[in-house]
Parts: C-alpha cells; sequence; structure tokens
C-alpha cells in the first residue's frame, strides 16, 4: 500500500476537536483517548494515514474502537494498552495479521483509539471511517451496509477479559456485543467487520481522518461566536464529502433527561430561544438524533445535528451538555453514501422509530 502522509502529536488537538464536531454528540469524551494517543505517538512515532484508494487488493483490514453508552466513558476509563491489546487478541484469534486499521466512526473517542492501536502496532490507519459522523449501532455502518460481515470479532472489556463473536448477520452481532458491553460495566474495546483493501474500498467514507484534522483547525484558529464562525464552517464544509452546514437556532439549555437504556444513552434535551420563540427539542440515541421545533423537524439523523458553545463554537458532547449552557444548533448534510434506499433502511428516523421520513437539510 502507499502511504501518503502521516498523524503526528501536532494533529491529535485539531483530530479531537474535528471529530467531536463530526460526533454529532457521540463517539466518547475525547479527552483521555487524544492523551493516550499523544503518548503513543511519542513512544512508536508517528502513524501513517493511507487513503483507501491506495491500498492494495488483499490487505487486511480491521475496524476497531469503542462500544458503550458515551456516559459511562467518563467512569470507565481506558488504558493505553486495551487498543493494542484488543487488536491483538484479534489477530491471536483470527490467525492473520492485519495490515492497516479503520475507525468505526469519525466521533469522539472512537477517532482516537485506532490510532493508538496503529502506533502500537507499527500499522497504517485508513483515512476515513464507517459512519462519517457517529451512530450507536452497528448494522448503521457503512461496512455493514456494504455487506462486510461483523464477525470474527473479538471484544476487550477493562479488567482484560476478552470474547470472540461468530454471528450470522450484524443486527444480532449488535445485541451480543451490546450485551456483553453491558456486562462488562458499559464500555468495551472491539475489533470487527474484518475486510479486503478492494472492499473496504466501496464501503468506507472517505478522507475523513484528514478532513476532521482541517475541520478542528478552523475551529481552534477562528474560535469565537457561532454566527463569526459559520462563513469559516460553511467555506470548510463546501469542498467536502458532506453537504451544505447551517446555524439552525441558539438558545439556552433548561431540560434533559438521559438515561443508559440497553447499553445506549437515550434521551432528550430542550433548547429556548433568547427571544421567546418556541423552544426546540433534540432527541439522543448516544448522538443526537432529532431536532425539533414544535411539529417542525429542522435536521434529522442521518444529517448531522450539531450542539456548540455560542460563544466559542467549540462542539459538546451530549453527556457534557448541563442545564443552562448557552448553545447554538448547526446541522450538516450527511454523505451521499446515507442517502441510498439500503442505507436509509438501517439509518432514517424511522429505523429509530420516529414515524417520519428523512428529508435532507437541502431539501427543507
Amino acid at each position: 500500500m502507499q502511504r501518503n502522509s502521516y498523524v503526528t502529536i501536532d494533529d491529535l488537538e485539531a483530530l479531537s476537536m474535528g471529530s467531536v464536531f463530526l460526533a454529532t454528540g457521540g463517539g466518547g469524551d475525547p479527552y483521555l483517548p487524544m492523551l493516550l494517543a499523544k503518548q503513543a505517538l511519542l513512544e512508536y512515532g508517528p502513524v501513517a494515514l493511507v487513503a483507501p484508494d491506495k491500498l492494495n487488493s488483499e490487505d487486511y483490514v480491521v475496524a476497531l474502537g469503542a462500544v458503550g453508552a458515551p456516559t459511562v466513558s467518563l467512569e470507565l476509563l481506558p488504558s493505553i494498552d486495551e487498543a493494542g491489546d484488543t487488536l491483538l487478541a484479534f489477530e491471536k484469534h483470527t490467525g492473520k495479521k492485519v495490515d492497516a486499521i479503520a475507525s468505526f466512526e469519525i466521533g469522539g473517542g472512537n477517532s482516537l483509539l485506532p490510532l493508538v492501536a496503529a502506533a502500537g502496532a507499527g500499522i497504517p490507519m485508513i483515512d476515513g471511517d464507517g459512519m462519517g459522523r457517529a451512530l450507536p449501532e452497528a448494522q448503521m455502518m457503512t461496512y455493514a451496509i456494504a455487506g462486510a460481515k461483523p464477525t470474527p470479532a473479538v471484544a476487550r472489556d477493562y479488567a482484560g477479559n476478552t470474547a470472540a463473536f461468530s454471528t450470522s448477520d450484524t443486527t444480532t452481532y449488535e445485541r451480543h456485543i451490546r450485551s456483553f458491553a453491558m456486562a462488562a460495566g458499559g464500555m468495551i474495546t472491539t475489533a470487527e467487520h474484518p475486510m479486503s483493501g478492494d472492499f473496504i474500498k466501496t464501503a468506507i467514507i472517505p478522507h475523513t481522518v484528514s478532513f476532521a484534522i482541517s475541520l478542528g483547525k478552523v475551529l481552534m484558529q477562528h474560535r469565537g461566536h457561532v454566527r463569526q464562525m459559520m462563513p469559516h464552517l460553511k467555506a470548510c464544509f463546501k469542498n467536502s464529502v458532506y453537504g451544505q452546514c447551517e446555524l439552525l437556532f441558539e438558545g439556552k439549555i433548561t431540560d434533559k433527561s438521559v438515561a443508559i437504556v440497553g447499553g445506549y444513552d437515550v434521551g432528550e434535551l430542550t433548547v429556548a430561544g433568547f427571544n421567546g420563540e418556541p423552544p426546540v427539542t433534540v432527541n439522543i440515541k448516544n448522538e443526537y438524533l432529532i431536532a425539533k421545533q414544535s411539529d417542525k423537524v429542522l435536521a434529522s439523523v442521518p444529517d448531522l445535528i450539531v450542539l456548540v458553545d455560542i460563544e466559542t463554537s467549540e462542539p459538546i458532547n451530549a453527556e457534557r451538555i448541563k442545564y443552562g449552557q448557552r448553545v447554538a444548533i448547526i446541522a450538516v448534510e450527511c454523505p451521499a453514501f446515507y442517502k441510498s434506499e439500503r442505507a436509509l433502511a438501517a439509518v432514517s428516523p424511522r429505523a429509530f422509530g420516529f414515524d417520519f421520513d428523512y428529508v435532507a437539510l437541502s431539501e427543507k
């Protein structure tokens, strides 16, 4: 495979910031994974970042990341060994050497854990991911939608216990892996969806790691009020795999109700406007799924809904949202992959139990 760039320590803060924005509230808090990634890169050196189209046909690729309720990630903290040990356990279970690592999602902590594993193993990470955002369930990944089998897969918990999985389909795998996560305290690390270099070229959302770094740099360089930030964000997204980027609403968090249900953070929050306009309700299942004002849907999954601090434009994970915060709601149109009929069957509002169809941001 051809290696055309590297992720260095200097990129990590921007990668963390950009991936939290793209994570739509999910993906896990990035702070500790960023510290782990810094330590890994200090010890092992930069990680090669490979564009999907530079992979060889026979390359053996595995997706790696954390599975569980993001709230738990604030308490059940990962160690520097977890990602690498999960990869080693997968290779031992399958008897195959992994050539490159792919991310589940370009989301928060889950954008950084694959980097830790890649650094320790001395192998590249692919510049792309299986969601182009964060989503709560395995069958919602582009890999699964494109036809990749989820297993063989290996999961590791915080205590070093491992479990191997072999299932007939990804929906079944999601139930089993979620049950293991719940039994293991709510958060595990998994290596799953093994793929060939040829296959992943058709299944991955490309260039999202490098884009997250670019996006993070924009957020850091132009830090300030969201209205001042919007022209910079629009320019950044214009030449990406995403669609348009729009500011939907500004207000204050007046209510938040979230509980861990079935291994997910599930609930909703309310944002009251500053000028007496009707409040906006945001539904959550690990990620922000629906933004609704009265009976009007402002934005919905699979488009990205992002909450940022109104004064700094810094994106906020769902588990970090607090009563009284002044926030802005931004929406970004999803990559084209998720607009296909097959993809929408897995990720549309109806797939989450909402009684309405997806309408793209550009069509509203």
